[in-house]
């Protein structure tokens, strides 16, 4: 049986401003785990953060996508673990 963790969602947060959209809380399920993605510019620059619940994760670190550079993180070791990813 695999352990019911709670993530921090936001699904839209620019640097330095608080969580604009899909603030709140998910419960990853058993083939889930909490993610945080963040999306920088070409130049380093971050652009935009984003968090939830994901299936199917994997750590990723700045992969090109466009002209952006994407980072995702996941974990599932405790209750909140992407809030400091």
């Amino acid at each position: 049986m695999t352990e019911i963790i709670q993530c921090r969602m936001c699904h839209l947060q620019f640097p330095g401003e608080k969580c604009s959209r899909g603030r709140g809380f998910c419960i990853a399920t058993e083939n889930e785990v909490c993610m945080t993605g963040r999306i920088f510019k070409k130049d380093g620059t971050p652009w935009l953060t984003f968090m939830g619940c994901l299936e199917k994760c994997a750590n990723v670190d700045k992969i090109k996508w466009s002209i952006y550079l994407v980072k995702f993180r996941c974990c599932r070791g405790y209750d909140l673990c992407n809030e400091s990813l």
